[in-house]
């Protein structure tokens, strides 16, 4: 899960420097170093602090997809002409390269496993956590699904796929002053997941310390701020080397593969937990449903698709 944090905030940090060349030109190693100090810097500030500028940046984010999904979404009027190119494809090749999209777009999953592992912070998690949980899960997946399918039906194909910043090309040809606003939009939401993973990474490798499972410095805290600044400096140090030796691509394949292979023992570990629980424990918490061994089995059928493609 660590490993998880630092290369998807290596990852987030490759795709805001992107973005952030369409205003203006930085040295790629500062613009790292920069970008990961600040959020290094905040998430050392406190957990409070941090949770109230990630919250106030996500309802900037959403409110920012909603303008491209208004200005844009003339576009979705094609989807019944181009129903059959976007559910069907016609060959066994495309869908080697849908399943290869899929394994890849898995990367949008990351962040869901961050509210479990700050749930230490969270008042009355048994009722709170599962709808949090669900609500972020269906809110996400609809505004991924409008969005995508505005982004093939409103640019070529070949243009999508190289773009840098693909919602500020997406709203430039018809509103550019708006696609500008969008883009710092877009900034903000690349750097929120910044900070989402150092606070995350941070926190597992503490909770570790703690428990005797890491080497006991990273468990030492500030005392003005009570947050784990040994674990923080770690953390964002290494996803700064992360972020400026390996290309983003690739970064984002690693990321994928490592958090399909902890869903999976996750799964796994949920049905154990089903037969072995106990009354205390059912009393805890609510008995939700839950679809362990389809969830294991999908994670370990991506993984062998990914493979498969890649030989």
């Amino acid at each position: 899960m660590i490993f998880t944090g630092i290369v998807s905030a290596a990852t987030l940090t490759r795709g805001f420097l992107g973005y952030l060349t369409t205003f203006i030109e930085i040295p790629y190693t500062i613009g790292v170093l920069l970008v990961v100090g600040i959020m290094g810097g905040l998430a050392l500030w406190g957990i409070s602090e941090s949770l109230w500028v990630a919250g106030f940046i996500t309802l900037l984010e959403v409110g920012g997809l909603l303008v491209v999904i208004w200005l844009a979404g003339d576009s979705l009027a094609l989807v019944p002409q181009h129903l059959d190119e976007l559910t069907t494809p016609d060959n066994s090749s495309a869908w080697v390269g849908v399943f290869a999209g899929t394994f890849l777009a898995f990367y949008a999953f990351i962040g869901f496993e961050d509210m479990v592992n700050i749930v230490e912070e969270v008042k009355h998690p048994e009722r709170n956590m599962p709808i949090a949980i669900l609500l972020a899960l269906a809110i996400s997946a609809l505004l991924y699904i409008v969005i995508a399918l505005i982004a093939v039906l409103a640019m070529p194909l070949w243009q999508l796929s190289a773009s840098k910043a693909p919602i500020y090309d997406l709203l430039y040809i018809n509103h550019p002053e708006i696609a500008v606003w969008v883009a710092i939009l877009s900034l903000m939401a690349i750097i929120n997941g910044v900070l989402a993973q150092i606070i995350m990474g941070s926190r597992v490798l503490y909770g570790m310390s703690v428990q005797t499972r890491a080497p006991k410095m990273f468990s030492s805290v500030l005392e003005a701020t009570r947050t784990p600044w040994l674990a923080t400096i770690c953390v964002s140090f290494l996803t700064a080397i992360f972020a400026i030796w390996i290309p983003l691509e690739q970064l984002a394949k690693m990321t994928s593969f490592i958090i399909l292979c902890i869903f999976t023992l996750v799964n796994l570990a949920l049905w154990r937990v089903r037969k072995l629980e106990s009354e205390e424990f059912l009393l805890a918490a609510p008995r939700l449903p839950s679809f362990p061994f389809i969830g294991a089995a999908l994670c370990i059928g991506l993984i062998l698709i990914q493979a498969f493609s890649m030989l």
